[in-house]
């Protein structure tokens, strides 16, 4: 895979909900390349976040590009509305939908990047009839539905897999990690072919957020190879 420089995606999931705005103007001046948005319905993960109005809210706030991330059944019915909302990049869940090559057309007709997401237990496999159609890979290193838990050391063999997969296949697609993310696991999931790391609790919940988020990419190097 080609050298890609590390990019560092901040999730609101772990941010002040009460003081947003402002947490993500904060991220945004640290020099974040993203900010990452969980969207659940409470029924593909137990858990209920955020939807189209606080998408548009930080769409109007922050210029950072948001990497919404659709944690949700039937996301096919909502992929054009939050591009509309201001998303950059749409993720669904390739659990969640029966016609996932379908839904990652839709997501780019309407002006987004595609991304799908894997579970933990989910294989490469199971995506790679679709990776030339995707921008982003997103691997999830816990099982989603809340911050705060421990990574997954598993995790690491599958990044390793899917990047090998792009490689194999000329494909240069981003390769996302979320679940779990520090400065003791950066270097690893970098070094394992990942290139944009997600990270919640490793920076909001930092004494300081904007020096986290240079600590993180400094943990994970530069580039990854």
């Amino acid at each position: 895979m080609s050298s890609k420089r590390i990019q560092i995606s901040p999730s609101i999931l772990s941010a002040d909900m009460a003081r947003l705005a402002e947490q993500a103007q904060l991220v945004e001046r640290a020099g974040a390349d993203l900010l990452h948005v969980d969207v659940m319905d409470g029924r593909f993960v137990p858990n209920l976040t955020v939807g189209l109005p606080v998408v548009r809210a930080l769409a109007g706030c922050c210029s950072l590009p948001l990497d919404v991330h659709l944690m949700i059944v039937e996301p096919d019915r909502w992929v054009e509305q939050f591009a509309a909302a201001g998303a950059a990049i749409v993720t669904v869940q390739a659990e969640a939908t029966f016609h996932l090559y379908r839904t990652l057309q839709s997501i780019r007709q309407a002006g987004a990047r595609p991304a799908v997401a894997l579970n933990p237990a989910t294989p490469p496999a199971a995506i790679e009839p679709v990776l030339d159609q995707v921008d982003m890979v997103l691997v999830m290193t816990v099982e989603p539905g809340f911050g705060g838990q421990a990574f997954l050391p598993g995790m690491l063999p599958k990044i390793e897999q899917l990047a090998g997969l792009c490689q194999k296949r000329g494909l240069t697609v981003d390769i996302q990690v979320d679940g779990g993310i520090n400065t003791a696991v950066a270097g690893p999931v970098a070094r394992a072919g990942a290139n944009i790391l997600v990270a919640g609790t490793a920076i909001f919940g930092a004494e300081d957020p904007a020096a986290a988020v240079s600590q993180l990419r400094r943990s994970a190097g530069n580039e990854v190879s």
